[in-house]
C-alpha cells in the first residue's frame, strides 16, 4: 500500500495541506457566503413574512372593531326603529280604538233612539187599542156609546199611574 510507505510521507503530507487549504479558501470564499447568502435572504423573508402577518393581524382587529362597531350601531338603530314602530303601531290602536268607541257610541244612540221610538209607537197603538177596548166594553156594559174625550182622558190616567 502506497499511504503506509514512509517514504512518500511527506508528498502525501504536502498535498494534504495544499488540498486541505485549497478546499478551505473555496469554501471560505464561494461555498459559505453563498449558504451566508441564502440564510441571510431567508430570515429576511421569515422577517417580511412576520411584519406582514402582524400587520395584517392589525389590520384584521381594526376592520373586526369597526364590523363589531357597525353592528352595535345596526342594533341600535334597529332598535330605534322597533320603538319608532310600536309607539306608532300603539298610536294607531288607540285612535282606531277611540273611533270605534265613537261610532258605536253612536250606534248605541241611535238603536236607542230607535228602540224609545219603536216603544213610542207601539205605546201609541197600545193606547189607541185600549181606547177602544173601553170604549166598546163600556158600550156593552152600559151599552151607550162613550165620549172619545172622556175615554181617552181614563186611559192616559190608567196608563201613567202603571207606567
Amino acid at each position: 500500500m502506497p499511504q503506509l510507505d514512509v517514504s512518500t510521507f511527506l508528498p502525501q503530507i504536502f498535498w494534504l495541506v495544499v488540498t486541505f487549504a485549497a478546499l478551505y479558501l473555496i469554501m471560505w470564499k464561494v461555498a459559505v457566503p453563498g449558504v451566508a447568502n441564502v440564510l441571510e435572504a431567508r430570515q429576511k423573508r421569515i422577517g417580511d413574512n412576520l411584519d406582514k402577518a402582524t400587520q395584517a393581524k392589525q389590520e384584521a382587529e381594526g376592520t373586526l372593531e369597526a364590523y363589531e362597531a357597525s353592528m352595535a350601531e345596526a342594533r341600535n338603530q334597529a332598535q330605534a326603529l322597533h320603538a319608532q314602530a310600536d309607539k306608532q303601531l300603539s298610536d294607531e290602536t288607540n285612535v282606531r280604538e277611540a273611533e270605534v268607541a265613537e261610532e258605536l257610541g253612536r250606534s248605541f244612540t241611535e238603536s236607542e233612539a230607535e228602540i224609545q221610538r219603536a216603544v213610542d209607537g207601539a205605546m201609541d197603538h197600545v193606547r189607541a187599542i185600549a181606547i177602544e177596548v173601553a170604549g166598546e166594553a163600556l158600550q156593552r156594559l152600559s151599552g151607550q156609546a162613550a165620549d172619545e174625550k172622556t175615554l181617552t182622558r181614563a186611559v192616559d190616567r190608567v196608563i201613567k199611574a202603571n207606567g
